[in-house]
């Protein structure tokens, strides 16, 4: 507990320092990412905690966006409802249609209850465009920050500060709504609803009121990306955005309380650097949800649980060689993925097709990849993906060899225990039988 406290307190600091630790740049990374670990947080109370799987929770923070920017432009930040406060808007919005929503999606449970919460958000995605009064049409709606509690708000550090404030308050208060008796009411939602029907408790209210209750904090999340943006735009409620937060969540580990706030950061930050480097960045986010839910259910965060039971377990001395086979295997098929589907992508292209026709009948042009150029009709280029992959299987299976290995140390060392401890028992026996 007393490191888990440090962690966090160390975490807390590190968050507050980066402003002067970034440039302008990737501290507007930051505000997003911030968002979206609010986001993923709010959801994760719906899904991870609750077990109700949604599909279109996008809604919820696409009302809670546009809430604010019309709050902003009719009271102008000033008032009952300065710029700082200006999310409250978001939390109004969204824990109003939540409300409603969740009173529909709650008469169902399961499949159904995940396709009424797709359906709903598909509902106010496709009319938002036409609703023009409200949502702004094509063009959205803008707004502006203005000046409140001696700040301006025009710099991007008082952005991220007060998106920091928000983000910090709202999970804090998940948090602590997990610990009263309704957020342990959720966990029964997930494990067993028929047996809390059977007590007495009534099973569709406790689930509008987690429904509504997400839907709230991701209300305040839309309300802090109109904060940041100063605009709000339909495509707020696009389908994505629903998907987006599900592979966050479940890539960061629903098990842990922030660990979708890890997965939602992560990603978005992986986001914001792979798409100046790669057109592929998408493919690589799902490849990466896809191997995570295969081989790691519990979700990235589920590594530290995972490594402090082998510790335990074998030792330190015995898991730091196997933590480095694991880390090395990754490194190497990661490697081996990033290089075939790059080299693929360009040679698909548009524009080495395009390429390969204007010198019709000669040798297929190089292809330049990694600060060099690689010829895609030799066979050394293609050698290149299939050693890495190679040589992290091999590392894999050592690694599993190992592991396999220690696990029967393990299991012989437990074996002759309990044949020592019977031959004692059995000399002790005949000992007082001796005396007897």
């Amino acid at each position: 507990m007393k490191t888990a406290f440090v962690l966090l307190a160390a975490g807390v600091a590190l968050l507050l320092a980066l402003p002067v630790l970034l440039s302008q740049g990737l501290l507007n990374a930051a505000i997003q990412m911030l968002i979206a670990a609010l986001f993923a947080s709010a959801y994760n109370l719906l899904c991870g905690q609750a077990g109700m799987l949604s599909f279109g929770h996008a809604a919820y923070f696409g009302v809670g966006a546009f809430g604010t920017v019309h709050a902003m432009n009719a009271v102008g930040g000033a008032g009952l409802l300065p710029t700082p406060l200006l999310p409250l808007a978001g939390a109004v919005c969204g824990l109003g249609f939540g409300a409603v929503a969740g009173w529909f999606a709650t008469q169902r449970s399961g499949t159904y209850f995940a396709m009424i919460t797709l359906a709903i958000a598909e509902l106010v995605h496709s009319l938002a465009p036409h609703l023009k009064g409200l949502f702004g049409g094509e063009a959205g709606v803008s707004t502006m920050r203005m000046p409140a509690w001696g700040f301006d708000f025009g710099s991007t550090t008082q952005v991220y500060y007060l998106t920091l404030a928000w983000v910090l308050l709202s999970v804090a208060l998940l948090y602590l709504f997990t610990r009263t008796p309704l957020g342990r009411l959720a966990f029964g939602l997930r494990e067993n609803s028929h047996r809390l029907r059977f007590l007495g408790y009534d099973v569709h209210g406790l689930g509008m009121a987690v429904f509504a209750i997400s839907a709230m904090f991701s209300g305040i999340a839309g309300a802090l990306q109109v904060v940041s943006n100063e605009s709000a735009n339909y495509v707020v409620f696009d389908p994505g955005l629903s998907a987006a937060v599900v592979l966050n969540t479940y890539i960061g580990g629903v098990k842990v309380f922030l660990g979708p706030a890890f997965g939602a950061a992560l990603m978005t930050f992986f986001g914001y650097a792979a798409s100046d480097l790669t057109q592929s960045w998408l493919l690589y986010q799902g490849i990466l949800f896809v191997l995570v839910m295969m081989f790691m259910p519990a979700g990235l965060t589920g590594l530290v649980g995972t490594t402090g039971q082998l510790r335990e377990r074998f030792g330190l001395a015995r898991v730091v060689p196997l933590a480095l086979l694991a880390a090395g295997a990754a490194l190497l098929l990661s490697a081996g993925g990033v290089f075939l589907i790059e080299l693929l992508q360009r040679v698909f292209s548009q524009d080495y097709r395009a390429l390969v026709q204007q010198h019709a009948g000669s040798p297929w042009p190089p292809v330049t990849l990694l600060g060099r150029a690689w010829a895609p009709g030799a066979a050394l280029t293609w050698c290149v993906p299939v050693m890495l992959f190679a040589a992290g299987a091999l590392l894999a299976w050592l690694g599993r060899r190992r592991l396999a290995a220690l696990a029967a140390q393990e299991q012989g060392g437990s074996a002759q225990a309990h044949v020592h401890a019977d031959a004692a028992a059995t000399g002790a026996g005949r000992g007082k039988e001796g005396l007897a």
